[in-house]
């Protein structure tokens, strides 16, 4: 799926407010708190570059990238203020006696009129789309409960017990029209959820991809790549996923405690604009944007002087924000390790 596609499916509706001059003895506070969360070298103004992301923008001006949501003032007068644009001026003002930033001056993407016909192709997205493609193509995790709902291949044309790129096979469980596409993945390892090693899903493993040339049932799917075999049983998973890129990157709003659990690619070290899986989601309370740190438990060392052993203190090795959420699982993307994560790390609120 394109990235025009993406942010035309996926605006953020956000309630403006009122710009308040007074000074207040509580204004007062709120902009001591808040002039804390600046980066020591936070700019005046910052002009927006093609590229950036939210997330860039946020940590040019926040120490915390995360606390971007409760210092953005939305204007009022500008046409979809809560999106950004390459070449938008946004600056520090005061609203309420706080420190904040707006966009001060537009671009002319948000203000030439023939670019208010498609504007949103041209925004700013919180993560980069080339980031986490990874998800959309490679092996992924599925849920317990999902892998009964997906198609699957039940045949292969010509008695074949195997199928590669340039093979016809049958599948079923789809009503998928010609044209549409589809990953193929085999269903792996389970994934057993370390608190209570209760099993949450499976590894998907890449296949290839494959076309629908017929509808049906069974209907008939030209494979038009592979990097493996696919045999009977193989699942098919759209490879357009909806995945929201405009959101604010914040803190959770309920406290979480939990684990890494995968790696999309299959990786064990984890580094820089990968992407993890972690044992929450909706229902422990985790939704899109939310900020989790990384946390690595603590080495058991032998006290050569007092004698026995003393575990050493967890120490932060790492963000991750979230992106996609299901009901016991959700995604992040490493946004920085300061040194290699790996799974069975926790993921816990940023302090």
């Amino acid at each position: 799926m394109s990235l025009r596609k993406f942010c035309l499916n996926n605006r953020l509706r956000m309630t403006a407010v009122a710009l308040v001059a007074s000074l207040t003895l509580g204004s007062l506070t709120a902009f001591s708190q808040d002039s804390a969360r600046l980066a020591a070298d936070a700019p005046d103004e910052y002009v927006v570059q093609v590229g950036d992301t939210l997330w860039d923008i946020a940590a040019t001006f926040l120490k915390d990238p995360w606390y971007w949501p409760e210092i953005w003032y939305v204007n009022p007068q500008v046409e979809n203020p809560h999106l950004i644009y390459p070449g938008d001026v946004l600056g520090l003002v005061y609203v309420e006696g706080a420190q904040r930033i707006t966009n001060v001056r537009g671009s002319s993407y948000r203000l030439s009129p023939e670019a208010r016909v498609t504007p949103l192709t041209e925004a700013i997205t919180s993560v980069s789309y080339e980031s986490i493609s990874a998800f959309l193509s490679r092996g992924v995790v599925i849920e317990r409960d999902e892998i009964d709902a997906l198609p699957y291949l039940v045949a292969t044309k010509g008695d074949h017990l195997i199928a590669a790129a340039g093979n016809t096979v049958y599948v079923r469980g789809t009503g998928a029209q010609p044209g549409e596409r589809f990953n193929v993945v085999h269903i792996g390892d389970k994934l057993v959820d370390p608190d209570d090693n209760n099993l949450i899903g499976y590894q998907g493993i890449e296949i290839g991809e494959g076309t629908i040339r017929r509808s049906g049932d069974p209907a008939t799917m030209a494979l038009t790549g592979s990097k493996r075999e696919a045999v009977q049983g193989d699942r098919l998973i759209p490879t357009s996923v909806e995945i929201p890129l405009n959101f604010f990157p914040k803190a959770p709003s309920s406290d979480i405690n939990g684990q890494l659990i995968a790696v999309v690619g299959g990786v064990t070290q984890i580094g820089q604009y990968q992407v993890v899986v972690m044992n929450r989601g909706s229902n422990h309370g985790l939704a899109v944007g939310d900020v989790l740190s990384v946390w690595q438990k603590g080495e058991v060392v032998r006290d050569r002087v007092e004698g026995g052993s003393v575990r050493l203190p967890d120490e932060q090795a790492g963000t991750v924000m979230v992106f996609k959420v299901y009901d016991r699982i959700g995604y992040g993307l490493v946004m920085d390790a300061t040194q290699a994560l790996h799974t069975l790390d926790y993921v816990r609120n940023p302090t």
